[in-house]
């Protein structure tokens, strides 16, 4: 009898387990694919994205699967196993728990996302020529680069009013928007959408949050007297329009030829390859150029998440995109980047091997802190000297010189340690918006003025904080923090495995050593995580000796690192990533690595001739 009543018992948990995986990883398939299609530009399939986020949410929010969660995991005699995989149903469960009421209301918060979303890539973008006075189309993307490039000032501070214009395209809808999650966030007990969304995602306070950053600011803003020193040098470098221009513009034109596109795809494959990063089997779709109708910033997300069938892993499908202008001086460099922090995202995610897929997907209970440090880990080997030294070639094979990252360094270590401003400053606003009892567009303008002025020290006011697409959206807003948080876990992991192996460009141990933590998925938390890493608590310690070094230290450790370097077998044979791998742009796919990545690489390269911008 005792025996019959352990089985029932376990059969329920067996079947309840095998219901939860199936139906979540259904739910949230249908989501992601139409949630890729919109974003990628087409826009007919928004109503089906919504419905299906709408379902997926009501499977999130499903009291009565919770409530047969907590029974069966209070039975002892449930195998440890078990026991685990339905915790991490709980966890997953209490992120989301919500009365009837606010699952209508969140519905109603997604179809105002998708609006904005289908505003921010149907508007209008480009700027008024100064001198035919007319309007010129360009892309967000495109009048950023052209703002660190473009030698008539005047034609700068055009594309810097065309970007501006943009902030004031969904503010109504915006102040609209924080209502709702501020009333959505207030139904739960919480104080407003941020408090919400800092617990949520992080097991953190505001006050916790904001004691870092406030830290880190007041160690930091004695590097805003030495910029305004310089521009006694250097009139007009406070205006938002010259800044880039005048502080780096001329590295980013000399730069250039050592960062050719189409060189990319080939560069991060080796990197990724030398560093034993392998994706399992796993697909991956990437789609890197920018168009008219396309979201307008980077992202990975996950269609098909890590899952187990039968005691058997399945592999997932990872989706990622940027924002290339190909052609454009400067533009290949964020491409660039993007294969690094996405393709880090990916292989994050793609390396995980927890049973529950809940535990194995992007959203909560998975930290946005800890999944950002993976990504921003890998994107600093790419910007590190030393990958540069031994990666980054002209046409003619010539190596990207010390003499040109000496002289970059020797004119922009001043801005080192304001190197997180720009996430503190969006941080900050969205506290101050999301904290405001009756918030108005006029109210809302203001914040971001004043806001971007404190952290970015510009002569002219800028409404730059309106126009970054983070804010629009669920997933990201009030989440920015993340991008802060990842930045001081990543410089103590750095720190570490400095320590420990004397480099990291191309050591496989370093792969070997993030693919162990990648497998645990979201099962721990931020902190804990940091701590598994690194074998210490989090801290802002080493970001701070890093951010503060002096010239000569940082000149010596870079020149140091690359000699490290030499002493490094570089990577022979083919790129094998253990990936299929197809290279897309919008509906159509451009080519794969189904005969190898090398020739995936080159096809690709082809292609993007025919793309560049004139």
């Amino acid at each position: 009898m005792q025996k019959s009543k352990i089985s029932k018992i376990q059969n329920e948990t067996k079947k309840l387990l095998i219901y939860l995986n199936k139906e979540y990883l259904r739910l949230h398939a249908a989501y992601e694919n139409y949630f890729w299609i919109s974003y990628m530009g087409d826009h007919s399939i928004d109503k089906k994205k919504d419905t299906a986020l709408k379902e997926l949410d009501t499977f999130k929010s499903n009291h009565k699967l919770f409530d047969q969660v907590k029974i069966l995991i209070e039975n002892n005699k449930l195998t440890k196993e078990d026991k685990e995989k339905l915790n991490a149903w709980t966890k997953f469960f209490n992120c989301y728990q919500t009365p009837k009421h606010l699952n209508i209301l969140k519905d109603k918060i997604s179809k105002l996302e998708t609006k904005m979303g289908k505003v921010a890539t149907t508007r209008k973008e480009g700027y008024i020529d100064p001198h035919s006075n007319k309007f010129v189309e360009a892309s967000s993307h495109k009048m950023r680069g052209m703002l660190r490039t473009e030698k008539d000032e005047n034609l700068r501070k055009a594309f810097f009013l065309g970007g501006e214009k943009l902030a004031y395209s969904n503010i109504k809808n915006y102040v609209k928007y924080v209502g709702l999650l501020n009333q959505y966030a207030i139904g739960l007990g919480f104080a407003d959408f941020y408090e919400y969304k800092i617990f949520t995602e992080e097991g953190m306070t505001k006050n916790e949050l904001f004691k870092i950053f406030d830290h880190l600011y007041k160690k930091t803003k004695f590097a805003f007297t030495s910029i305004r020193k310089l521009e006694k040098k250097i009139p007009g470098l406070r205006k938002p329009w010259n800044f880039s221009y005048m502080m780096a513009g001329d590295f980013t034109m000399e730069e250039d030829q050592y960062f050719p596109f189409e060189e990319a795809l080939i560069r991060w494959g080796k990197s990724f390859a030398a560093l034993g990063i392998d994706f399992r089997g796993s697909s991956i779709n990437l789609d890197l150029l920018d168009r008219k109708g396309k979201y307008s910033n980077g992202f990975c997300h996950w269609p098909v998440p890590i899952h187990y069938k039968d005691g058997k892993r399945i592999t997932g499908l990872s989706n990622f995109t940027c924002n290339v202008v190909y052609g454009q001086v400067g533009s290949a460099v964020p491409g660039y980047n993007t294969l690094f922090h996405e393709g880090g995202h990916a292989a994050h995610l793609l390396n995980s091997e927890q049973t529950e897929v809940c535990l194995n997907h992007e959203y909560p209970p998975m930290s946005t802190a800890w999944a950002e440090t993976h990504s921003m880990f890998l994107d600093t080997l790419y910007s590190s000297y030393e990958w540069r030294s031994r990666y980054a070639k002209n046409q003619k094979g010539e190596i990207y010189p010390f003499e040109l990252f000496k002289r970059k360094i020797e004119r922009l270590s001043i801005l080192r340690p304001l190197g997180l401003n720009s996430i503190m400053a969006i941080c900050n606003f969205e506290k101050i918006v999301y904290e405001e009892k009756k918030l108005t567009t006029d109210k809302v303008i203001k914040a971001a003025k004043k806001i971007w002025k404190k952290y970015q020290d510009y002569s002219e006011d800028s409404l730059r904080i309106l126009t970054v697409p983070h804010i629009y959206s669920w997933s990201s807003t009030c989440s920015y923090h993340g991008y802060g948080l990842a930045e001081l876990a990543l410089t103590q992991w750095r720190e570490y495995f400095y320590d420990k192996y004397g480099y990291i460009v191309d050591n496989p141990k370093v792969g070997e050593e993030m693919a162990r933590v990648w497998k645990l998925g979201a099962s721990k938390n931020f902190k804990d995580f940091v701590k598994i890493m690194t074998g210490k608590k989090l801290s802002a310690n080493a970001w701070l000796k890093n951010t503060t070094k002096s010239l000569p230290q940082i000149l010596k450790l870079a020149k140091d690192r690359a000699l490290r370097l030499k002493k490094v077998p570089q990577l022979n044979g083919p790129i094998k990533l253990n990936a299929k791998i197809r290279m897309l742009s919008g509906k159509k796919n451009i080519t794969d690595n189904s005969k190898s990545f090398e020739d995936m690489a080159s096809k690709y390269a082809v292609w993007l001739k025919t793309k560049r911008i004139k």
